[in-house]
């Protein structure tokens, strides 16, 4: 009786003192886009802003998503296809193709603006939400014959933070001066480099000559060797880096002296 009296103390001991299963630590990472759809992209809050920078986050393709320290989420060239996580309160969109565009857009969108008059003629934007500006620069297009499509693109310029972040779009053509001036000085520029679609490389990198951004965030790449494509031709002109991560914060005290190439991952 007392042996089998000790027995049950001693299975009961054990059974107290037996540590709990450690709970797995959070993984905070992000999941690559290649990898199975049973993986998704974990939900992280990120950093708060200072009043003097602005979040890029490359979606893919010509699709960013620009975030203000007030809060403002701005969704680029917004189309049925690829889309970021969140619904922006402003969306931009462009004519050449279904993926610059949105046939189906989220009604939770404040301010949808397009970068083509649907009757015919340029389209003037000019959007203030909170510490956000909104304005665009009307260019031309080709069409699927090659025709001449006038004002079928816009450039949109983004006025946060103190800086002026510009979209090319899906540029076909050089700029003139007229449209250099209504552009004005960006800070940084999201550019088409595929060299095909929208227009050639050589075209391309004399429109980056022109804007004297200082940082050139290439995008429209379809893969790695149109992108390297591009960048080979730079030659002498912009130093490239590669950035880790499709996410980065900048500031007027961050950005570079000079011209630089920063690519982030995607296409």
């Amino acid at each position: 009786m007392a042996y089998a009296t000790c027995l049950v103390c001693l299975l009961f001991s054990l059974f107290v003192a037996a540590p709990a299963a450690a709970a797995p630590p959070v993984d905070r990472c992000f999941a690559v886009s290649e990898a199975p759809r049973l993986i998704e992209r974990v939900a992280v809050r990120p950093a708060a802003l200072q009043p003097n920078e602005v979040r890029l986050d490359f979606v893919g393709h010509s699709t960013w998503l620009i975030e203000s320290a007030g809060g403002v989420t701005i969704a680029t060239d917004y189309n049925d296809y690829l889309r970021p996580q969140v619904v922006p309160d402003i969306a931009t969109m462009n004519r050449a193709h279904t993926t610059h565009y949105s046939n189906f857009p989220d009604p939770g969108i404040k301010h949808l603006l397009r970068g083509w008059n649907p009757e015919g003629g340029p389209i003037k934007h000019d959007v203030t939400l909170l510490d956000v500006r909104v304005r665009n620069v009307s260019t031309n297009i080709r069409d699927w014959s090659g025709g001449h499509v006038p004002y079928g693109n816009s450039i949109f310029i983004f006025e946060v933070a103190g800086l002026c972040i510009g979209h090319l779009g899906h540029l076909h053509h050089t700029l003139t001066d007229q449209q250099l001036a209504e552009i004005g000085q960006l800070d940084v520029v999201m550019v088409p480099v595929d060299g095909s679609y929208t227009m050639d490389v050589g075209g391309m990198i004399e429109v980056l000559k022109a804007l004297r951004a200082r940082l050139i965030l290439p995008m429209h790449y379809f893969n790695p060797f149109t992108l390297q494509r591009f960048l080979a031709r730079l030659g002498d002109a912009f130093p490239v880096e590669t950035a880790q991560m499709p996410t980065i914060v900048v500031s007027q005290r961050t950005l570079p002296t000079e011209p630089k190439v920063l690519v982030l991952p995607g296409q």
